[in-house]
């Protein structure tokens, strides 16, 4: 019989993870330095265990039109269609219509963060994405439409008490148009997920694996991203 456990594993992963953003907390003292280290290990851990379909980075997102989204700690795009990345100098810069989800990361979950990260989706969403007709053996498909962008918060602990509670879910409610969250972990405490428009708050367990297994799970219902009209970008080096 194997001496391995599952069960082991997991929590090992999750024991990971709370254990890096802790030392984060407890050791880095500036807080911009302390922000690019808890941003570091969710960086980490989605870009260990996402599928490689995936790439995760910070980053701006920009459209065709020339638009850009504001910086966002953490991109989840994709790279196995997308024809361009651009890196200078250090930023990462990515087309509109390679996103599948992005997500703001911070060491403390508050009103207050909650309220910027939702903007932070939002300049996102806002972002035009065109989508082109797949040519196949038997003709061609109609341009796919773009899918969802889904959008996160990330963090260590939670001002509230309870951490997962009632004011947590009210914060998450005052925002369900364009900048609505659809997932989030608190390492310390729990994790939570969109449906509909209820809130699920999963408090106790191992949320970071918890919260790795629910967003690997929305991925794989999100699709594939659409096929990029790259000429609509190339207009630009005319300018």
């Amino acid at each position: 019989m194997s001496d391995w456990s599952l069960s082991t594993i997991l929590a090992t992963l999750h024991e990971d993870i709370q254990h890096r953003l802790r030392s984060v907390r407890a050791t880095l003292a500036h807080p911009g330095t302390k922000g690019d280290g808890s941003e570091n290990v969710w960086l980490d851990l989605l870009g260990t265990y996402l599928p490689q379909r995936y790439q995760v980075a910070k980053a701006f997102v920009v459209d065709s039109h020339g638009n850009f989204s504001q910086q966002i700690d953490l991109v989840v795009f994709d790279r196995q269609y997308t024809p361009f990345i651009f890196k200078i100098e250090g930023q990462t810069v990515v087309p509109a219509e390679s996103i599948y989800a992005v997500f703001e990361a911070k060491q403390t979950l508050d009103a207050g963060m909650i309220s910027y990260a939702q903007e932070k989706v939002a300049s996102v969403r806002r972002l035009d994405r065109t989508s082109l007709p797949i040519p196949h053996a038997g003709g061609t498909y109609a341009p796919k439409p773009p899918i969802r962008v889904l959008g996160g918060i990330l963090s260590f602990e939670s001002e509230w008490s309870p951490p997962l509670g009632e004011p947590l879910r009210k914060a998450l409610t005052a925002n369900l148009d364009e900048g609505v969250l659809d997932i989030g972990c608190v390492a310390a405490h729990g994790h939570m997920f969109r449906r509909d428009d209820h809130f699920e708050l999963v408090e106790a367990g191992k949320p970071a694996t918890a919260f790795l297994f629910k967003l690997i799970a929305m991925l794989q219902f999100s699709g594939t991203v659409p096929m990029i009209d790259i000429e609509a970008y190339a207009r630009w080096l005319a300018d």
